[in-house]
């Protein structure tokens, strides 16, 4: 009876996860939306055979928020915005709470040449927890620790 009420509970939870995060998903083979159709990868990125489950939800609010400007999987996108699958976004240079305060606060340019990042409206400490944790088994899937 214990197992049947976990699973269950576990059911529960996930439907609300996908109830709450499913409006939020593009078709990003046909929505525009996503990525200007003149903008390019700036990288290749290679990914991870499985993502985590808080991943698999970081990806539907990154797709949702981010990938207008970052790309899918957080590629990068040419004059636009950098790709987060790079060196200068690993753990010790740019740890987690580097991208809550892009996130909350917006950043000035300093990297790179493609101008401030502005605020990102609407976005919980909690879903960019969960976009973190995208981007670092993204991260890890191509050799950045």
């Amino acid at each position: 009876m214990i197992k049947f009420i976990m699973g269950a509970g576990a059911i529960v939870i996930a439907l609300g996860v996908w109830f709450t995060f499913a409006p939020l998903v593009r078709d990003t083979g046909t929505d525009s939306s996503i990525a200007p159709t003149d903008a390019t990868a700036i990288l290749s990125v290679n990914l991870p055979d499985t993502l985590t489950q808080n991943a698999q939800i970081g990806q539907l609010a990154f797709e949702a928020n981010c990938a207008s400007c970052h790309g899918i999987n957080a590629a990068g996108l040419d004059g636009i915005a950098p790709p987060l699958v790079h060196i200068i976004y690993e753990p010790s240079h740019h740890a987690d709470e580097s991208f809550q305060r892009a996130v909350a606060l917006g950043v000035r340019a300093h990297h790179w040449p493609f101008g401030d990042m502005p605020v990102v409206e609407g976005l919980t400490r909690g879903d960019v927890t969960l976009i973190i944790a995208y981007i670092r088994e993204l991260q890890r899937a191509n050799g950045i620790n």
